[in-house]
């Protein structure tokens, strides 16, 4: 595949600023708590359907101090149309009772604090440090990964890199470009029948010949 090349990277970040400067995370919550557990849940998961879980679940245990409590079984219930609810009712809990142990309460803002909850690694803490204070951070996602490599933006192999290769060639206002990447490609370059009549930077696609009939 071929590589982006310096003007290539410069239209992407022009076009993806210009159509997604003010784009925000479709995960609906009102504090740092409900940002926080709609990201875990998120994982491998629908907004969507995260969206349709999350109201019942935070009428239930509003805080971290209710949720610290919480029998098991219940969360799971409310979990239960969630991917892999099991093992994410277990982190959510886990979480609560570490963040009223370590942090009084609050949802820290501090990559590795984050990374020291359960359930949150890497990628789930930076999308809630983009999220919550724009962060010039980048996650890489299954969208993210996908519209990177068809972009010529990345050849990685694994998320992990990926994300360093990004950071390395967007450099600044990553917090818009993981936004930007992520609707894009839920929205435009899908996985399956991406909707190249709707892009903005067909010119400079690597992949879009792959795409037609």
């Amino acid at each position: 595949m071929k590589k982006a090349t310096k003007k290539d990277i410069l239209f992407i970040k022009e076009q993806f600023i210009k159509n997604y400067d003010d784009a925000v995370t479709e995960l609906v919550y009102t504090n740092d708590y409900e940002l926080l557990i709609a990201i875990i849940l998120s994982a491998q998961c629908t907004d969507k359907r995260v969206n349709i879980i999350t109201p019942a679940l935070f009428e239930k245990y509003p805080t971290t101090k209710e949720l610290e409590i919480a029998e098991l079984d219940d969360v799971k219930a409310l979990l239960n149309t969630c991917s892999f609810f099991n093992n994410k009712a277990k982190n959510i809990i886990k979480m609560a009772i570490a963040v009223q142990k370590e942090f009084d309460g609050e949802i820290p803002h501090d990559t590795k604090d984050l990374m020291s909850l359960a359930g949150v690694g890497n990628k789930t803490a930076n999308v809630f440090m983009i999220e919550a204070d724009g962060a010039n951070l980048m996650a890489v996602d299954t969208h993210v990964f996908r519209v990177s490599h068809r972009l010529g933006l990345s050849d990685a192999k694994t998320v992990d890199k990926c994300e360093e290769q990004l950071v390395k060639k967007l450099k600044d206002d990553l917090h818009i470009f993981h936004q930007a990447m992520v609707l894009f490609g839920r929205y435009i370059c899908k996985a399956v029948k991406p909707d190249c009549d709707k892009c903005f930077i067909t010119e400079v696609c690597k992949t879009k010949e792959t795409f037609r009939v």
